[in-house]
């Protein structure tokens, strides 16, 4: 099968035959390497075929490669010693050879070599060979992530172990500027090796996170204590603001929160917010009223231990989405609120107000969840209460374009205009007298306000198509709460249309299409879409006598069959979809 071994004076037909016949050897060699149990060697009969060719050709053999691999590669993977001992030393494989690597985990796709490839799988045996052969130990991926850092994420004791012995870099963070030592916090053993060598203990990503914060994050107990006892800064802030003590208390991990107290000393007043913070994230997070109390009985504790009763800061005003409620101060007020949990909920929400601030991510998301749940219990006013608040403080922080999922600013309008035009349209249970004018208006006013802006924004090329499309879903709302604002009457009437005129004089067009307000106004396609509502109901047709006055337009207005509704399943179906309401009156 293999004679024809490579002759340069043969005849053009004898090169031919040599062709194929590397190929065949090629194939027998993936073959063999795909599928040959560990510690086995090659077939004597393929070794003899190699064998036959001249040493450039079995190097060249050796690079060619099948599925994005070649064969050094491939038993690099697969943990085979023998085979890798002969490619690299009868074939002269080439040891940064790059293949493809995926992770089973994440599912994602990597080039990366056979030194990266056999570190990752924890083929120690393959690592030995490889680097005795020269193989660069530091070779990163196409992340930036070295076989130390790698092996660290996968706990590879024995690896990260031999690869520190061999000189490998524990120091070089990958491109997001994850370090070795953060890739560890899940293994006591690792981190001591890594800080017994030199590893920097407060080395941050581009989140500006450290392996102490990953550690708590993950409520790793013993790897928080090492760390610290090896000089970890709890005081380093995230980008979110978050130090280590915080994120134990979003977490809802009071293990954590106990060891950063006794091992830094944090001021009566910060341990006081944290343990109120903690039993916020006990009550939110895990309905844990039981711990929620304990939580908060040892803040106030606290509080009245020093002297002077300790005051909670930063004071903030009442808030009207919170019934203007205090924070309780003195432990017979708290007892007095224990007995009611709605009142203990709203607690819950007014110490993440204070203590995270009330434009951390965090915040916004408990305001959108307690909505939520509000209205699972026929509470609406209390959840358009809190959902307009997000929507507020959302505007307010970042833009109308913002979109960062689960909490983006557009998720937060469409399913707040979505609960005010179910309330209207008699969809909701128990929603009698909803929803109120004021309502509508101020989330009209909010959106209304920022329009303009954020459509210039859009002007600048190249346009970013997420927020494209999130304007022109908040471009939708608009038209909805218009439909609201229709029955206004008298006075209001006359402040509604000031509204809409300054809206209409800023000419306000879609960001795809260039529709304006009375192009959405009138077509069929105007839908609301909320991950909050599922279902869809019949769309009905513009009735005789709707006018389209709106806004003159030189563009014609042509009504077009509905599409299909498509969306995602909820997690919390509250009704059917609204269908689209065209205005029924004009603009004076």
């Amino acid at each position: 099968m293999w004679e024809g071994g490579s002759n340069p004076s043969r005849p053009m037909g004898s090169k031919n035959l040599d062709i194929k016949n590397h190929d065949l050897v090629f194939n027998e060699l993936m073959q063999e390497c795909r599928h040959s149990p560990p510690g086995a060697r090659l077939s004597k009969k393929l070794r003899a075929g190699l064998e036959k060719m001249r040493p450039e050709e079995r190097r060249e053999l050796c690079r060619r490669m099948r599925d994005g691999c070649a064969p050094l590669f491939v038993a690099s993977k697969r943990g085979n010693v023998e085979i890798v001992e002969y490619l690299i030393h009868v074939c002269a494989a080439d040891l940064e050879q790059r293949g493809v690597y995926e992770v089973a985990d994440d599912q994602m796709v990597h080039s990366v070599t056979p030194l990266w490839c056999a570190a990752v799988a924890g083929r120690l045996a393959v690592l030995r060979v490889l680097a005795d052969a020269g193989a660069d130990l530091n070779a990163c991926s196409d992340s930036g992530s070295t076989p130390v850092r790698s092996a660290c994420f996968m706990t590879r004791a024995e690896v990260v172990e031999f690869l520190v012995e061999r000189g490998a870099d524990i120091h070089r963070p990958n491109h997001n500027g994850g370090t070795c030592l953060i890739n560890s916090v899940q293994s006591l053993r690792l981190l001591k090796l890594l800080l017994q060598h030199g590893a920097d203990v407060n080395a941050c990503d581009m989140q500006h996170k450290t392996a102490l914060h990953y550690a708590v994050q993950e409520q790793r107990v013993e790897a928080a204590r090492l760390l610290l006892q090896h000089g970890a800064n709890p005081r380093l802030a995230s980008c979110s603001g978050d130090d280590a003590l915080r994120i134990a208390c979003l977490k809802g991990a009071p293990q954590v929160v106990a060891v950063l107290s006794a091992a830094t000393h944090f001021c009566p007043a910060r341990v006081a917010d944290a343990y109120e913070l903690l039993g916020a994230t006990q009550l939110d997070e895990f309905n844990d009223l039981t711990a929620t109390l304990i939580s908060w009985r040892r803040a106030t504790a606290i509080r009245h231990a020093y002297g002077p009763y300790i005051g909670k800061q930063p004071q903030r005003p009442p808030q009207p989405a919170l019934g203007n409620a205090r924070e309780w101060r003195t432990s017979a007020e708290l007892e007095a609120l224990a007995v009611d949990v709605d009142a203990v909920r709203t607690q819950a929400l007014l110490v993440a107000e204070r203590v995270l601030g009330p434009a951390h991510k965090d915040t916004i998301f408990r305001l959108m969840y307690r909505g939520a749940s509000y209205a699972d219990a026929f509470r609406y006013q209390r959840c358009i209460d809190l959902w307009t608040w997000a929507l507020q403080i959302r505007l307010e922080k970042d833009s109308l374009l913002f979109s960062d999922a689960p909490t983006d600013t557009c998720h937060t309008a469409s399913a707040l205009t979505r609960l005010l035009l179910d309330a209207h349209g008699s969809r909701l249970e128990r929603a009698r007298g909803l929803p109120r004018h004021v309502d509508v208006v101020r989330v009209f006013a909010l959106l209304a306000e920022h329009l303009p802006a954020c459509r210039r924004a859009l002007d600048a090329r190249p346009v970013h198509k997420k927020q494209a499309e999130t304007f022109d879903r908040a471009l939708r709302c608009v038209t909805h709460l218009l439909h609201l604002l229709a029955e206004t009457r008298g006075a209001q009437r006359a402040a509604v249309c000031a509204r809409v005129r300054r809206l209409l004089a800023a000419d306000v067009r879609s960001a795809h299409t260039g529709d304006t307000l009375l192009h959405l106004a009138v077509s069929r396609l105007n839908v609301i879409r909320s991950t909050y509502f599922a279902d869809e109901v019949p769309v009905p047709a513009p009735g005789p006598g709707q006018p389209h006055t709106l806004r003159p337009s030189r563009r014609p207005v042509t009504h077009r069959p509905a599409l299909p509704h498509t969306l995602r399943p909820s997690r919390r179906p509250l009704s059917v979809q609204s269908p689209v309401h065209p205005l029924v009156y004009p603009i004076q």
